[in-house]
């Protein structure tokens, strides 16, 4: 016997154990912004909200990408006539879900994953199925499930090479985990040949749900009073930054400043509460800086401006025409560009994207972004596109298109649950 075979139990053992930290581990979180002080309750598995008649499917996605990935499938499993309970593990996500969730899906906070709160959870929800985006697997939360007889299914299924390569050095925790999946719907070949080969039974591949997803929305109001501001001076986006990247984007509109005097150049942090910090970093630097949060005011020319935000992604993607899409420099795995794909703006990334580098292999296949070495890589980059209109129409054009011909993960999905749906509706009768 291995003795990663113990793991599952152990980790069982310890969770039952710890329910008394619980309190002040959530008040500690608390403290830091990172819990919601009206709402713990449900952490701890204590339903916020009654639960509604006919049969429920449970979806949840950890953060705010796994989230607006299953939004697509939310939204049609209400038009199926099914109730959905969405659940999140984040502030940022939740506020976000505030504004974006289809008509009539209830959100709660994920509870800890206790074995006592799980089954005070499935006890109030009582879901036919549960939906996880991506590879959010909680031990406990799958172990509940399957004692309560609800299966689990994958969806959106992502698996990376290096957590692949971890959880092969544990072959049976992996295989007490994902062998608990009644379904993982993988968004690729390689996704689903690593599920595969750490334990999960039965694997498909179904697509990206990202492609399906639909392009964050636009105040009208706000990108016309923007677009005023600006005027006809040359702007770009810097998106999704993380720490490190923020120092190449001033770095940049410095080097660019000589060429375009009046240039504007937009900061959107992948984390709004830094925007003080990036605000400070740029005065260092000794640039005038906006913040948006505090309601500053755009500057008329050659200023920084900090969209620390939330919920105001795809104004700002639609404002700029030009985006950087960050972590992918100074930091390493990609972020998402498929919403400034939908919203029309030419994509820029560094070499480090191997979290999304399916989708970024599609859109350099269509000739729908390109890549930068480093900062000097990125100014050059952005020097012959801001002179070059044509280049950026191209571009977003391009970008459109490719989106548009991958998408279809939603319908495949659907198909796929099937059986599992036809069954909800049945025992619900």
């Amino acid at each position: 016997m291995s003795a990663d075979s113990f793991l599952p139990g152990l980790y069982r053992g310890a969770m039952y154990c710890a329910q008394p930290l619980a309190g002040p581990f959530l008040r500690w979180r608390q403290w830091r912004g990172k819990e919601d002080a009206a709402r713990l309750g449900e952490r701890k598995g204590i339903a916020s909200l009654p639960r509604p008649h006919g049969p429920l499917i449970w979806m949840h996605g950890a953060s705010i990408g796994e989230a607006l990935a299953i939004l697509p499938l939310s939204a049609a499993l209400r038009g199926r006539g099914f109730q959905v309970l969405f659940t999140t593990g984040t502030v940022t996500s939740a506020s976000l879900m505030r504004q974006r969730l289809p008509g009539g899906v209830i959100h709660q906070y994920l509870p800890l994953d206790m074995p006592q709160y799980w089954r005070r959870f499935l006890a109030h929800w009582r879901p036919a199925i549960i939906l996880i985006a991506e590879s959010e697997l909680w031990p406990n939360m799958l172990a509940e499930a399957k004692i309560a007889g609800i299966p689990a299914v994958v969806v959106n299924g992502r698996m990376s090479d290096r957590s692949s390569r971890r959880w092969l050095k544990l072959p049976s925790a992996a295989k007490a985990i994902f062998g608990t999946l009644a379904l993982c719907l993988a968004q690729s070949k390689g996704d689903a040949e690593r599920y595969a080969q750490l334990g999960a039974a039965r694997v498909e591949v179904a697509g990206n749900l990202k492609y399906d997803a639909a392009a964050p929305p636009v105040d009208n109001e706000e990108f016309a009073r923007l677009s005023a501001v600006i005027g006809a001076r040359p702007v770009w986006l810097a998106a999704s930054t993380h720490e490190g990247e923020d120092d190449i984007a001033i770095r940049v509109h410095d080097d660019l400043l000589e060429r375009w005097p009046d240039l504007t150049t937009i900061i959107l942090p992948r984390h709004p509460h830094r925007g003080p910090q990036i605000a400070a970093l740029a005065e260092r630097y000794g640039y005038r800086v906006s913040l948006r949060s505090r309601g500053d005011k755009m500057l008329e020319s050659g200023g920084l401006y900090i969209a620390d935000t939330i919920g105001e992604t795809g104004l700002f993607y639609r404002l700029s025409g030009i985006a950087f899409i960050g972590r992918s420099l100074a930091t390493g795995g990609g972020q998402n560009p498929i919403e400034p794909a939908k919203l029309g703006a030419a994509i820029l990334h560094g070499p480090d994207v191997g979290n999304f580098s399916e989708v970024y292999q599609a859109l350099h296949a269509g000739g729908a972004a390109l890549e930068v070495e480093d900062d000097e890589d990125l100014s050059r980059t952005l020097a012959a596109l801001l002179g070059d209109g044509a280049k950026i129409r191209a571009l977003t054009q391009a970008a459109h298109q490719t989106v548009d011909r991958i998408g279809g993960a939603t319908g495949r999905i659907i198909s796929a649950l099937e059986p599992y749906l036809a069954r909800a509706q049945q025992e619900d009768r």
